[in-house]
């Protein structure tokens, strides 16, 4: 019998028992060098590494309230906090903070509403962390009254604007292919600003949460995420409306349209409900303007893969809400747990979403020679663009 005949002997081990006889190997190995690995490591010289990321601050009358985590890799003792150079009283750090532990800092200041201050922490090796307080403003306190105004600023900034970028359809359904197909380049160019600036801010975020979470990897892991789950979610529409192929593609773009939307705006309103906790945002008749004008835009690019049909109402009221209804929960999340590394995973989830579902719309601007890049396609591109551009400018005024 020769080589290439003779049976090989991973051909008669069952797969399960290869593969947990792998895994075994793997663990053991892993498990011996975390037991014993460090000691053959020579100790680490120079003085400690201290790092610490504020994830929240409360302030009531009398007083603040600092949430401190160690994301450096020594533990960290807090001496001494001073607001504006005054030494002030605390309680709690009464132990040194371990890596990856947190404790709240109680500071009692009589501070005054709307001034800054600068919060300076000492520590026991004479490092000084400072964390600043823009404009001092009394946080809200938890309940049903703040639960309500969330969801109310979401639906401000959600639900409604996307309802009413939906309500041109009537008019897309009479534009010729060329139109539409500048539509759903303006679609991929309103979606392709969303996923940057998206992306942008979750940055932002995540090197406020340290590096010890994984800094800006965690929105590049929540978009690996999302995009998988998204590319999941198409195949399983796809292959439970196979049948119904013309009307069916075109509620399915819809459809991821407008969960790639609703995952942005998830994102989003937390971002709104942290800045609002921390007073960071003023509600004015200016914001929610500029934000129905920038969020528009998101409904026309929901209905812009239904310009040849008629789906009934309740379907067009089930898109607006899977994309302007996560706002609300977002805003919701946000004012209670103002916390930079989950904000920066949903935003790195929303501009994962994104990115799949402009793949899902590419195909889509081939014109009938199966060119993707002519004038009306690229003049769409720029104007989703400049329109999503435009209208933030509204929003950060």
């Amino acid at each position: 019998m020769t080589a290439v005949d003779r049976p090989s002997i991973t051909g008669r081990i069952p797969m399960w028992s290869l593969v947990l006889t792998v895994l075994a190997v793997i663990a053991v190995v892993l498990a011996a060098f975390v037991a014993f690995g460090g000691a053959l490591l020579p100790d680490r010289s120079g003085p400690p590494i201290e790092e610490l990321s504020i994830e929240r601050t409360t302030l009531a009358p009398g007083s603040i309230e600092i949430t401190v985590r160690n994301t450096g890799p020594d533990p960290v003792q807090i001496a001494q906090v001073f607001v504006n150079d005054t030494y002030v009283d605390f309680t709690g750090s009464a132990k040194p903070i371990a890596r990856l532990g947190s404790d709240t800092l109680q500071l009692r200041f009589p501070w005054i509403s709307g001034q800054p201050y600068t919060v300076s922490m000492l520590t026991s090796t004479g490092l000084v962390i400072e964390h600043t307080i823009p404009a001092a403003v009394a946080t809200p306190e938890p309940g049903a009254g703040l639960v309500g105004l969330m969801a109310l600023l979401g639906t401000y900034v959600g639900v409604i604007p996307v309802a009413l970028g939906m309500l041109v359809l009537p008019v897309l359904r009479r534009a010729s292919r060329g139109v539409v197909r500048m539509l759903l380049a303006l679609t991929v160019g309103l979606l392709a600003f969303l996923a940057v600036d998206a992306a942008f801010e979750g940055f932002a975020l995540a090197e406020r949460s340290g590096v010890a979470f994984g800094g800006p990897l965690l929105v590049l892991l929540g978009a690996a995420f999302a995009f998988l789950i998204m590319t999941a979610i198409d195949r399983l529409l796809d292959r439970h409306k196979r049948s119904q192929e013309a009307a069916t593609n075109g509620r399915r773009l819809a459809l991821m349209i407008a969960i790639g939307i609703g995952l942005h705006n998830l994102g989003e309103g937390l971002a709104i409900g942290s800045a609002y906790a921390v007073g960071a945002l003023a509600v004015g008749a200016a914001l929610v303007v500029g934000f129905a004008l920038h969020n528009t835009t998101e409904g026309l690019a929901i209905v812009a893969p239904l310009t040849d049909q008629r789906p009934p109402i309740s379907s067009l009221i089930g898109l607006g809400a899977v994309a302007g209804a996560p706002a609300i929960l977002g805003a919701v999340i946000g004012a209670a747990v103002d916390n930079a590394a989950l904000a920066a995973v949903l935003l790195g989830v929303g501009v994962g979403a994104i990115i799949q579902v402009i793949t899902q719309i590419s195909p889509a601007l081939r014109d009938h020679t199966g060119r993707l890049l002519d004038p009306t396609v690229i003049g769409g591109l720029a104007t989703g663009v400049a329109v999503m551009y435009l209208t933030g400018l509204l929003v950060s005024a």
